[in-house]
């Protein structure tokens, strides 16, 4: 039975090497990995965690001040988030927090998470830059190459709180779906039901006490031109609960950046030619969007005709 790999980050100065081939290995295969010893203090995982819960379960009436379908407010509340695109309805709430490029103003968040999402934040941007600087190295560049790109600049953290499902078979979490983001890193609590597609095959990604699962996103896929995997993954709805997960996005796309992203230069050659033209992060992201959860990858839309 396949599993998605673990990648241990303690020492990643005199363990270089080793750490660098484990994260290119998952990268380019299964797009998946669990990173243990990262460097993240328990206490702030169980903290975010806890207050994650804590807002989802406050009264409606006070979660729907942060309620909106402004898309460049900072902070909001959606339930079922993408009704109006995907078939199928998703059986969670959320809470999106835009937490950079520009620093967030901490009192747009609820009081009740506003310090520990603050902690987290720093804390889970400081990994993901070294989780960039370890990518660009399996890549076979300088450590700062995707760091440059401006893969790390921006960052949002969404909370996802999925009730107990009466009825799980009907519906689900998450519907299939690969992230439009450079990579994702996500905080999952015990309960379970993240599900990555290997080999036309779901495999579980049980959690792992302390540990956090990163996975690569749809842009970093077209910039590193199909090196590494930006792979399919749901999660079922459970009879078990509430679930939460926390998840945060490197991705700038409510930022109005005009850079074009395609495939890194230093990586084509006669052999190895270009498999996607170039785009802006706003046309990829618009394109997402209104394709829905369909459970296709957006990539096939930006591929150069051959």
């Amino acid at each position: 039975q396949f599993s998605v790999p673990v990648v241990d980050l303690a020492d990643t100065v005199g363990r270089r090497a080793d750490v660098v081939a484990g994260v290119r290995r998952a990268a380019e295969t299964v797009g998946f990995f669990q990173v243990v010893n990262h460097g993240i203090p328990k206490r702030v995982l169980d903290e975010m965690l806890a207050a994650a819960s804590g807002f989802h379960e406050l009264q409606r009436e006070v979660k729907s001040e942060y309620y909106s379908r402004e898309l460049l407010r900072k902070v909001k509340f959606g339930s079922n988030f993408d009704l109006y695109q995907s078939r199928f309805a998703n059986w969670r709430d959320s809470l999106l927090c835009v937490m950079g490029p520009e620093p967030l103003d901490p009192q747009e968040l609820p009081l009740i998470c506003r310090d520990i999402t603050m902690e987290y934040s720093e804390n889970v941007h400081k990994m993901g830059v070294t989780l960039f600087e370890l990518l660009s190295e399996a890549l076979g560049l300088k450590p700062d190459h995707l760091i440059e790109l401006d893969c790390a600049k921006g960052h949002l953290i969404i909370s996802h709180y999925y009730p107990p499902c009466p009825e799980p078979e009907l519906t689900m979490g998450t519907s299939k779906h690969s992230d439009p983001d450079f990579l994702t890193i996500l905080l999952q609590d015990q309960i379970g039901g993240l599900q990555v597609l290997s080999e036309n095959q779901w495999i579980d990604v049980p959690p792992v006490p302390g540990a956090l699962v990163v996975n690569i996103g749809d842009l970093l896929q077209l910039v590193s031109n199909d090196r590494f995997k930006s792979v399919e993954h749901q999660v079922l709805a459970n009879h078990a609960g509430p679930r939460v997960s926390i998840a945060c996005f490197f991705t700038l796309h409510l930022h109005p950046s005009t850079r074009l992203y395609g495939p890194i230069k230093e990586l084509l050659s006669e052999d190895c030619p270009p498999v996607y033209k170039e785009t802006s992060l706003k046309d990829f992201i618009a394109y997402y969007d209104e394709k829905g959860l369909d459970g296709n990858s957006a990539l096939t839309h930006f591929k150069c005709q051959r």
